[in-house]
C-alpha cells in the first residue's frame, strides 16, 4: 500500500516514512541524549520495531508522524505529526529530530505544517503535546507554536510512570494565531 501524502515548506518535505529513513532513525534512537524524552535509547533491532509503528499507523489510522526531509539534500531530519496511540490523553502532534538537525528551526517549520495538516485534513478540534517537565527544548517549541502548559498528564502503559505535562491549544487558537478565520 502506498500513501502519497506530501507537504512542502520553504526548506522541508513532510511525507510518509520510507525504508530509507531507517538508518538515521536508528541513529536518533541510538543516541542517549536524543532519545532521552522519547522512550529512551534503543539498540538497532528495537529501533526497527519502533520505526514500523509510524508506517503501520498510517495504514491503520490514516495518519501518523511524517518523516521530515531537507529539501536541498534529501537528508532525513526527524519526524513530526499527528499521533494518537490507544489510551493517549488526546490528539497529539509530536516531534523528534536527529541531533544534527537541532537548533536550525526545522522542528518549528515542520510542526507548523503538521499542525495545519492535522486541523485542516483530520478536522481535529484541539492538539496536545505530551512533554516531560525536564524537556525544556520541547517546551520552548510548544510555546513557539502557541501552545500552553495545560498541567500534568498521564500516559498509558508502558509509559504510565513517565512524568508528563500536557501542552496544547484549540483549533480556534491555532487559526487565530495563523491569521485564518475559523471554519
Amino acid at each position: 500500500m502506498t500513501l502519497d501524502i506530501r507537504i512542502e515548506t520553504e526548506r522541508l518535505i513532510l511525507r510518509v516514512p520510507r525504508i530509507e529513513d531507517f538508518e538515521r532513525y536508528a541513529e536518533l534512537l541510538g543516541d542517549e541524549e536524543a532519545a532521552r524524552y522519547i522512550g529512551g535509547h534503543l539498540p538497532r533491532a528495537a529501533a526497527w520495531r519502533r520505526f514500523l509503528q509510524m508506517p503501520g499507523a498510517w495504514v491503520v489510522q490514516g495518519f501518523a508522524m511524517f518523516s521530515v526531509e531537507e529539501k536541498g539534500t534529501g537528508r532525513w531530519l526527524g519526524q513530526t505529526g499527528p499521533w494518537k496511540p490507544d489510551g493517549w490523553p488526546g490528539n497529539e502532534v509530536g516531534w523528534s529530530f536527529h541531533p544534527d538537525a537541532w537548533g536550525r528551526g526545522y522542528a518549528t517549520e515542520a510542526a507548523t505544517a503538521a499542525m495545519d495538516w492535522a486541523f485542516d485534513t483530520l478536522g481535529w478540534d484541539a492538539v496536545i503535546h505530551c512533554i516531560d517537565p525536564a524537556n525544556v527544548p520541547s517546551q520552548k517549541l510548544a510555546q513557539r507554536l502557541g501552545s500552553r502548559n495545560l498541567g500534568p498528564g498521564k500516559l498509558p502503559p508502558p509509559y504510565e510512570d513517565a512524568a508528563t505535562e500536557i501542552w496544547g491549544q484549540s483549533r480556534d487558537q491555532w487559526q487565530a494565531r495563523r491569521g485564518r478565520s475559523a471554519a
